[in-house]
């Protein structure tokens, strides 16, 4: 496929993504955080370390498997370089801000859902940029664009951590303190900030929409298996483990909802919105909602 277009344009393509939608994404990833961290409770944490089975697997599928078992899929495939690094980016992000919603939707374990998020959204600060090192520097190809920007993963850990690190922490102490008024808060803030940052995608598909159409067909399918393929990652852990179906169902979700607006963020921010990372991680933000909506649909309705 690639051999029927000029592969020197692929990474010419340019998202059309200014520096006041860079803010506005990073704000909108911020007040999501801020809202999810309101329903998280200490005793949260405590009840999954007394039981952290479920959580050490969810951990274990996002952020050890999926991004190895991303590289041994890159291994086998050979993807475009750029289109290989935004996939080593995507599994190196933490859970997307709907997997909870989905979770919920699947009727899965919604208390592990918001855990599994408030964890890897915290661990994230120092696993993405590790793991994007790690991986990217494994692959000749991806390694040769790391060197030509020269990554620097602790502006990676002091961008993470001003977006989404922050936010949790705020969140979490405003419900320790103030329970009453988080609940309030919540209620107006989560499906506000789920507006906006869908809204956000919509607008950036719009003024994309002859990228989309030039370009698009060179990582569908690359975003779609690569979608499928954590999803059954994260199922097949969990039973592995012998975990509960709903334990099973969550770690699915959390695994393959990722945060395709952390990635493209950090793709803007570090790689000058690289053209194979920018349009497989602007595709995957919009593919994944989709996937996980239907996959969230199927088991809400399937009985047990």
């Amino acid at each position: 496929m690639l051999s029927k277009i000029n592969t020197s344009q692929i990474d010419t393509i340019r998202i059309n993504f200014d520096t006041e939608a860079l803010w506005m994404l990073n704000i909108a990833l911020a007040i999501i955080m801020f809202g999810i961290a309101l329903d998280i409770k200490i005793y949260d944490f405590k009840r999954l370390i007394n039981k952290p089975k479920a959580l050490l697997v969810g951990l274990l599928s996002q952020f050890i498997l999926l991004p190895f078992l991303t590289f041994i899929l890159i291994l086998i495939i050979k993807p475009y370089p750029s289109f290989a690094l935004g996939m080593m980016m995507i599994a190196a992000c933490p859970g997307g801000n709907v997997s909870n919603f989905f979770s919920k939707m699947a009727k899965g374990n919604a208390a592990l859902s918001v855990s599994l998020t408030a964890f890897t959204t915290l661990i994230c600060l120092i696993m993405t940029p590790l793991n994007l090192e790690l991986w990217g520097s494994l692959y000749e190809p991806t390694n040769k664009i790391l060197k030509s920007v020269s990554l620097n993963p602790f502006e990676i850990f002091k961008l993470v951590l001003l977006i989404l690190g922050i936010p949790i922490v705020l969140g979490m102490l405003v419900n320790h303190y103030h329970h009453t008024m988080a609940k309030k808060i919540n209620k107006l803030l989560r499906p506000f900030s789920i507006f906006f940052f869908l809204l956000l995608i919509v607008i950036a598909l719009y003024d994309n929409a002859d990228v989309f159409k030039n370009y698009i067909h060179l990582v569908i399918f690359l975003v779609i298996f690569h979608n499928i393929y954590a999803f059954v990652i994260g199922y097949l852990t969990g039973k592995s483990f012998k975990l509960d179906m709903r334990d099973c169902k969550t770690i699915s979700i959390e695994t393959g909802i990722q945060n395709g607006g952390l990635g493209l963020l950090l793709i803007f921010s570090f790689f000058d919105g690289l053209g194979g990372m920018a349009l497989l991680a602007a595709f995957w933000g919009v593919w994944d909602i989709f996937s996980g909506m239907l996959l969230a649909t199927y088991w809400g309705r399937k009985r047990e």
